[in-house]
């Protein structure tokens, strides 16, 4: 859901008074935990929320957005309360860097009426339509690597929505549903807005307001919006339009009229990189079919950059922080000496890289790992946050595997990149019966694919390497190799009485 900026109040005379009003506590959730406040926050692009309000999470003491929904009838609403519990539970698991933090639900049905109350994330720096509106103003054009940095938090939010299961459509992507924070880290809002619509635009107390029903935002939304089935093309068309605009600053209208597909091709024309152009087309191509997926886009030209070593150790560290002390960092530059190398690059027929201690700032390494943190600094697909579970199928008896088909599957994605090295580490699991398949692979393109499930003595290599082919991990030439390694490695695992893991690797 969207969060905003509060709405300005007018006037100079009583601002105290006002800001007291504000503050009072209307309201408090059951659990005591967020209190609403009279101040309202402007939520025009979630249906059936014609207000929302300002509220405190008082054990984290930060403000955060009291939502309300209100449905027309209670007799209604007592027949949607399972699909409202099902859809608000499922909206608890969305967790993403760069999408808008959903927080608590709960029902309320005293006296007459009936409402669904939920509490968001608030982003009190404003949306990016009002960020872009300030560097217009500003005379400022927008800067090429930030507008890489923020395409890449959108897609990489569009990218896990869409590889969801079942996938999510966000159905409302626009330059005022896009945040922006000081520090440069973007989160898109109102993820659920399709749900609200398709499920619920009957039983909404009020209109179901959709950002298409304004006219200067109907430039957004893809020529099959609302007449085809949804799909991931309608949300790489919006993001398109996002990106021109984040590009340009603002696409002209004529007036009060919608933005013309005259001026949107303008805009696009006076990109002058040829490869944002291209990026930029490709999104909004007329043809649905035709319109890269998020994942495709994320590997763009204009976007794709072989992550540094700083970044992947970022990551690794931020992942696995856990483990580790706090202010461990703090700690550890300390007790260095400044001179010391901590890593050196040996060249045969020149002299080698140094690379010391004191070359690190403490404080800039902590504002870095901060912002990977905040996911300003996204990892490609390519080496998610978590490993790509190898689908489960084999664990399914026929019966169950036909009952999950689908009449008309989607088509899959094909891999034709070789694998040119493989390795595996196996590790039987506490219960015993089963064991974790740890599985990496490098492609001929030097990327690389880690891959991880818990596998049965009964599970056949062939078809665990076809499902990697089914699922375009790997290329049809590939699947006899991968099948004859994994024949291999777990043949060597089960027949072993060791508990240690198995490992092993081969190179092609």
């Amino acid at each position: 859901m969207t969060m905003s900026v509060p709405e300005n109040i007018s006037g100079s005379g009583g601002k105290e008074e006002e800001s007291e009003d504000e503050s009072e506590i209307l309201e408090e959730s059951p659990c005591g935990r967020w209190q609403k406040r009279r101040e309202q926050v402007s939520q025009g692009n979630v249906p059936g929320i014609e207000s929302a309000y300002l509220a405190m999470d008082t054990e984290e003491g930060v403000e955060v957005v009291w939502n309300e929904v209100q449905f027309s009838d209670k007799k209604v609403f007592k027949s949607f309360e399972e699909r409202i519990r099902e859809m608000f539970e499922n909206l608890m698991q969305v967790e993403h860097p760069n999408i808008v933090k959903f927080h608590k639900y709960w029902l309320d049905m005293r006296e007459s009426r009936a409402r669904v109350i939920f509490i968001t994330e608030y982003m009190s720096s404003g949306s990016l339509k009002q960020f872009l509106k300030k560097t217009k103003k500003n005379h400022k054009t927008m800067n090429v690597k930030a507008w890489k940095r923020w395409c890449t938090q959108i897609l990489s939010a569009l990218s896990y929505l869409h590889s969801c299961d079942p996938p999510i459509i966000h159905g409302n992507l626009t330059c005022d549903t896009i945040f922006i924070q000081h520090n440069g880290l973007i989160k898109i809002g109102s993820v659920w807005h399709r749900l609200f619509v398709n499920v619920f635009a009957e039983a909404i107390h009020g209109n179901v307001h959709q950002h298409r029903d304004e006219v200067r935002n109907q430039h957004f939304f893809a020529p099959e919006y609302g007449i085809a089935e949804d799909n991931y093309a309608i949300d790489i068309f919006s993001f398109g339009i996002c990106g021109l605009e984040m590009a340009v600053l603002e696409i002209q209208a004529n007036g009060d009229t919608a933005v013309a597909k005259e001026a949107i091709d303008y805009a696009g024309q006076s990109l002058e990189d040829p490869l944002m152009r291209e990026f930029i087309q490709s999104c909004v191509r007329t043809e649905a079919k035709s319109r890269p997926t998020a994942h495709d886009l994320l590997f763009h030209r204009v976007l794709f950059e072989v992550h540094s070593l700083k970044l992947l150790a970022a990551h690794c560290f931020i992942n696995n922080q856990y483990l580790l002390p706090e202010n461990c960092v703090e700690e550890k530059t300390k007790s260095y000496d400044p001179n010391g190398i901590m890593a050196e690059i040996n060249h045969r027929n020149r002299p080698g890289v140094h690379l010391k201690y004191s070359h690190v700032s403490p404080l800039e390494l902590d504002k870095f790992l901060e912002d990977v943190k905040n996911g300003i600094y996204p990892l490609m697909n390519f080496a998610s946050q978590r490993p790509h579970p190898i689908p489960r199928a084999l664990s399914l008896s026929q019966e169950q595997m036909e009952t999950v088909k689908t009449p008309t599957p989607e088509p899959q994605e094909t891999e034709t990149r070789k694998v040119v090295q493989i390795h595996c580490n196996l590790e039987a699991t506490e219960e015993g019966t089963r064991s974790h398949l740890s599985l990496f692979l490098k492609m001929d393109d030097r990327l690389h694919r880690q891959l991880s499930c818990d596998v049965l003595p009964s599970d056949s290599p062939k078809d665990l390497a076809s499902e990697l082919v089914h699922h375009a991990f790997i290329s049809e030439e590939d699947c006899e190799k991968l099948a004859c390694f994994l024949e291999d490695a777990l043949c060597k695992h089960w027949s072993g009485t060791s508990t240690s893991p198995t490992a092993m690797a081969v190179m092609y």
